[in-house]
């Protein structure tokens, strides 16, 4: 019964942290809209402003929220009956879509750019921007090839899942930083009367944009970094380990054939009489030395 208390308890804790992750991340989308509709002329495809607003309205919407959500998939109680084939084409779904927004959002950049003659990939937040766009992308490449179709072995799964959890999590912080650097060079270079300095309605709006932005990233780390609320490994699943290592219950592939299972199975029978026959042992000692 105590058990039972503390699984309601700890299911309760990650919805409260979902739902809270949920509506921040939405409300940032919102802000998103607002900013752009209310104090930046809207949105349009014509190399004016107006195309350069698809950029912070696309990266916070795909680059940001729904990579988020793409993370904590697995995590969600409710999905864990479904087959895990079907979640990662979900997780994959997710991050596919993403990453067209992103690189939808980088076009609207450069056109813009290029229309007004600005230069490019001169700032801080365009390196490291850039730099995160690719790396995703090789990322959700590398994803499909070993994780998602059958052809990658099971030794090289188990050696790149630790690798493809951090990389994951490291470009989701990397992503929310450069938001963060975005919003606040934009704010820099269009506010002039008043000036940013001068906290105008418009920066304070912006500047709550950025709280919760970091909010979000904060509630999604939170969540992906708890090993308690990891998806349970499926039955007759082969947990990936790295050689010397120990399980990760992460990622579990079914990657069990009927051959394996036979084996598994002979293995318990062998184990469990080995047990037996250590347990009399253990009592033909114990009545030896009665």
């Amino acid at each position: 019964a105590v058990l039972g208390a503390r699984k309601m308890e700890d299911y309760g804790r990650f919805l409260a942290l979902l739902g809270s992750a949920l509506l921040v991340g939405f409300v940032s989308v919102v802000f998103s809209l607002v900013w752009v509709f209310h104090y930046r002329e809207g949105l349009s495809w014509d190399g004016s402003p107006r195309e350069f607003n698809w950029h912070p309205v696309l990266i916070i919407t795909g680059f940001v929220f729904i990579q988020g959500i793409a993370i904590i998939v697995y995590r969600l109680p409710w999905t864990w009956k479904c087959s895990k084939l079907l979640m990662k084409f979900i997780h994959a779904g997710l991050n596919t879509i993403a990453m067209i927004l992103a690189i939808v959002s980088m076009v609207a950049v450069f056109e813009f750019h290029n229309a007004r003659n600005i230069p490019n990939m001169y700032s801080l937040h365009s390196w490291i921007g850039l730099t995160a766009v690719i790396f995703y992308s090789l990322q959700l490449v590398l994803g499909f090839a070993v994780f998602l179709l059958p052809f990658a072995p099971v030794p090289l799964r188990a050696a790149l899942m630790p690798i493809h959890v951090y990389s994951g999590l490291t470009i989701f912080a990397t992503v929310i930083a450069t938001a963060l650097m975005g919003i606040t060079e934009k704010l820099i270079f269009s506010l002039k009367n008043p000036a940013y300095s001068a906290s105008p309605p418009e920066a304070t709006f912006v500047n709550c944009l950025g709280l919760l932005l970091v909010i979000f990233g904060a509630l999604i780390l939170w969540m992906a970094s708890r090993s308690h609320w990891k998806r349970p490994p499926e039955k007759n699943a082969k947990v990936l380990q790295p050689i010397g290592g120990t399980p990760e219950g992460t990622e579990a592939e079914s990657t069990m054939t009927d051959g394996s299972n036979a084996d598994k199975s002979d293995l318990r029978i062998n184990s469990e009489a080995a047990r037996k026959q250590n347990l009399k042992l253990d009592e033909a000692g114990q009545r030896s030395t009665m």
